[in-house]
């Protein structure tokens, strides 16, 4: 699962083309005729079965369940859909205990090499975004994307919202990227309810756009923050909706060191890969940008914008009442060094290289 053109078609027919495959993209008017009758079509198929586009044809996933369950198993499937929130409910409920979850969102460091860091924290994770042969081709596929987004595909993904109103929310959101979700603020300048608001950003969640980090609650005594914390999860759509197209123009921008923060963030979570993930705050200032629990330990991760991060006293805090037993501070380059008992500074060049806080 994942947005469109993040590369799922290109690697499933990498996949397919070495082994016995049969291959139907379901967008396709061709495959669509194979297809008519589904259960005569994929039957009497064997080997791997790669079905694109599955969120256009729901009515398949009965009739999935059935062929998973005979007792040959003559066909193994390999199921693609751009991320929509029907999508996740039918496969759930007519496949549970068959399937497995596979997301995917475009490139990261590890695999566009640790020296392109820059590069792919301005253009964003989208193959052919990051790959355009200038500056003003990757803005102008963003731009395009955006708009096919918000006018073909939203629609397509059962989801009723104006493109014009959506485009102004997101480009809203962009604007608060890392920070505590207020829905009363957004509401407002909208002109909307804080439940329409609500909706708006879940589904730009449900369709891999957006991500809302949930808040973590301990037992300490302390007013804890209850909201989650909402980033934009390309960085390079966060830029384009700011206006940014340039690398000058980014590191100008008051957003620079939360565009930064949610960059890294998608790095470190891509490569942890957690069950979930939190961040911690409290009403007197005190937080962390992120927290994991791995294997029984806590581990903490604060993101700096900064060459030579320092100790901070919200660090200390979140030592002492989360009772971490690591905390990495992420910052650009590829520096590893101790900053406290328990606190390393990693760049995040070198935490490509050698994650840090297990997998």
């Amino acid at each position: 699962m994942g947005p469109r053109q993040s590369g799922k078609s290109t690697l499933a027919r990498e996949i397919a083309a070495a082994a016995t495959s049969h291959y139907f993209d379901l967008e396709s008017p061709r495959d669509q005729l194979r297809l008519q009758n589904p259960q005569l079509a994929l039957e009497g198929l064997s080997g791997l079965v790669v079905l694109d586009e599955i969120q256009t044809r729901p009515d398949l996933f009965p009739l999935l369940r059935v062929l998973a369950d005979r007792p040959s198993a003559p066909a193994r499937f390999l199921i693609l859909g751009s991320a929509s929130p029907e999508l996740v409910a039918h496969s759930a409920e007519s496949l549970a205990g068959r399937i497995e979850y596979v997301d995917l969102h475009g490139f990261d460091l590890t695999e566009t090499g640790p020296d392109s860091s820059a590069r792919l924290w301005l253009r964003g994770g989208f193959p052919r975004a990051y790959l355009a042969a200038s500056e003003p081709d990757s803005v102008a596929w963003r731009e395009g994307f955006v708009r096919t987004f918000l006018e073909r595909d939203l629609p397509q993904f059962g989801i009723r919202v104006g493109s014009t109103a959506m485009r102004r929310f997101w480009t809203m959101l962009a604007h608060v990227h890392g920070q505590v979700w207020n829905a009363s603020e957004l509401g407002r300048a909208m002109g909307l309810s804080d439940k329409t608001v609500r909706g708006y950003l879940d589904e730009l969640d449900q369709t891999f756009m957006v991500r809302q980090l949930q808040p973590w609650f301990e037992n300490i005594g302390k007013r804890q923050i209850k909201s989650p914390k909402v980033y934009l999860r390309d960085s390079g759509l966060l830029h384009h909706l700011l206006g940014l197209g340039t690398a000058a123009q980014l590191h100008s921008h008051p957003k620079v060191g939360s565009s930064w923060e949610g960059f890294a963030l998608e790095q470190v979570l891509r490569q942890t890969r957690p069950h979930q993930a939190f961040f911690w705050g409290t009403q007197g200032g005190a937080e962390l940008d992120l927290l994991l629990f791995h294997e029984g330990r806590r581990v903490g991760y604060e993101f700096k914008y900064a060459e030579q991060p320092r100790l901070t006293r919200s660090m200390r805090v979140a030592m002492e009442d989360l009772r971490l037993d690591a905390l990495f501070v992420i910052c650009p380059g590829s520096v590893r060094a101790p900053l406290a008992p328990g606190v390393e500074v990693v760049g995040i060049e070198a935490f490509a290289e050698r994650p840090v806080g297990g997998v």
